[in-house]
């Protein structure tokens, strides 16, 4: 079914009840203006009437009466006639004359014919001693006329009678004319109507569809549309609402997008987490099958004394190697254990970090010489002091300079950089050698998880080392990373100086 639009029910709606009303106004104008001019001029001519029969009783000159005669006969539009209880018409109380009967009192004298010869209103007046009213018509010219007569009494009886005429020759012209005007302004006011109207309904419904289109969009998700109206009312503050509710759904549904993705993230992250873990497991159990396979093998050797005596140092030094490998790896586990649980306290000290690294290098010289390796140093001041843990320091930089010599071919560099960035120090361990693959340069951080995974033996390592590192260097606050360069692979962190 089609929808009826907005504007054109506001403009119908509109439209119609002026029309009534209009039309309302312009047929209670028609049939009932005459009536109300007609009871209004009477009640109003009555106590006019009264008004003037108060002064009457008070006045002794005829040039007097004259003038409050003409007076009341001006301001009420008016003839009036002062007449005994007998009929005879006079103008004064002392005198009586006749009033020439010229064409414009001769309506009165008519309707003063016509109230004598109408018993009923005339013993209306002469017993009832009331003021009474008619309507009468003039049957000469055919007019209307509204006629009152009221009784002037001394001692309770009716001394004189004032008979007063009126015509409503006017009122009916009027109604004659308004009734042609109202025509015309009820076709002007209808052409008003249907402009007006439809400026109100535009008004109205403007906005009103608006809101509905945005409304729309935000029923199919779309919170792009804005509703731009600024009026000061309710529509104004419903399109602010409007607007404001697009806004928390639309922050609402990125919150939710994005929490999507991070969950998505997270389960693809848990799955690589229990891959490495399962990986790990295998390096352990490899790693630690290994040497429990030969510590046990030439133990039972020893114990069974199938071997010579100059061979039994021998195997007495691949028990103890074994057993140190062994416990290499379980230090790395309990250790980074501890580096995780969040309540690991760092011993911050000042030490000078050039002398720091030389005391290492020295160590892991004889590892250097034997794979034939070149070490290039590049230390702009070899007096600067940083504010660490001195014994977890030695452990990120034993790491680095351990995988930069288990991973850099014979005869190949090392290289060792020491740069001062006014309040930090970058320290760079970079060797020579293949690059890391791009898309394991994310992983390498993690724990359980090794670049090599034959597990050769000669390049040994667990996988926890840079985990290791990872979880020191944060501790410290440091900014730290590991990046492929044009000669291989560059390890790098900050320290803070004192």
């Amino acid at each position: 079914m089609k929808k009826s639009s907005i504007t054109i029910k506001l403009f119908t709606i509109t439209s119609i009840f002026f029309m009534i009303l209009l039309s309302t106004t312009f047929i209670f104008q028609s049939l009932f203006f005459e009536k109300f001019y007609y009871s209004e001029k009477k009640h109003r001519l009555i106590k006019n009437v009264e008004n003037f029969k108060h002064e009457y009783v008070k006045i002794n000159s005829i040039s007097l009466l004259a003038k409050y005669i003409y007076q009341f006969e001006d301001a009420n539009n008016s003839k009036m006639v002062i007449i005994t209880k007998n009929g005879m018409i006079k103008t004064s109380n002392n005198s009586i004359s006749n009033i020439p009967k010229d064409r414009s009192n001769e309506v009165i004298f008519l309707a003063l014919d016509h109230w004598l010869s109408s018993e009923e209103n005339y013993f209306d007046v002469l017993l009832n001693k009331s003021t009474i009213s008619f309507n009468f018509k003039n049957p000469v010219l055919n007019t209307n006329n509204l006629v009152v007569v009221s009784p002037v009494m001394t001692n309770n009886s009716i001394n004189e009678i004032i008979f007063v005429i009126s015509t409503l020759q006017p009122v009916g012209e009027a109604a004659s004319i308004m009734k042609k005007y109202y025509i015309y302004i009820f076709i002007g006011t209808l052409i008003l109507i249907a402009i007006l109207s439809l400026i109100y309904s535009k008004m109205i419904s403007t906005p009103l569809i608006e809101l509905n289109n945005t409304a729309t969009k935000m029923a199919n998700l779309d919170f792009s549309a804005k509703c731009n109206i600024k009026s000061n009312d309710e529509i104004g503050n419903l399109a602010s609402t409007l607007n404001f509710l697009s806004h928390n759904l639309n922050k609402t549904l990125s919150e939710l997008k994005y929490a999507n993705i991070k969950l998505k993230q997270d389960i693809e992250k848990e799955k690589e987490l229990e891959k490495m873990r399962k990986e790990f497991i295998a390096g352990v159990s490899h790693e630690l099958k290994t040497p429990i396979s030969l510590i046990e093998g030439y133990a039972e050797g020893l114990i069974d004394g199938i071997v010579d005596e100059k061979d039994i140092e021998y195997y007495l030094n691949v028990i103890i190697d074994e057993s140190k490998k062994m416990d290499s790896l379980v230090k790395d586990m309990l250790d980074l254990s501890r580096l995780e649980s969040g309540t690991f306290m760092l011993n911050l000290s000042e030490f000078n970090i050039y002398d720091f690294i030389n005391s290492i290098y020295r160590v892991h010289s004889k590892n250097i010489k034997d794979k034939k390796l070149n070490l290039n140093c590049n230390i702009q001041n070899k007096n600067i002091l940083v504010y660490a843990d001195e014994f977890r320091i030695e452990e990120v930089i034993t790491n680095l300079i351990s995988n930069a010599i288990r991973y850099t071919p014979k005869n190949k560099n090392i290289y060792i950089n020491l740069i001062d960035n006014d309040d930090r120090i970058l320290i760079e361990i970079e060797n020579e050698g293949a690059n890391i693959e791009e898309n394991e340069l994310k992983y390498i951080w993690n724990k359980f998880y090794r670049i090599d995974k034959s597990r050769n033996k000669d390049l040994g390592g667990t996988g926890l080392g840079l985990a290791i590192v990872k979880n020191i260097l944060e501790l410290h606050n440091s900014e730290y990373g590991i990046v492929n360069t044009e000669k291989g692979v560059k390890a790098y962190f900050y320290l803070n100086k004192c």
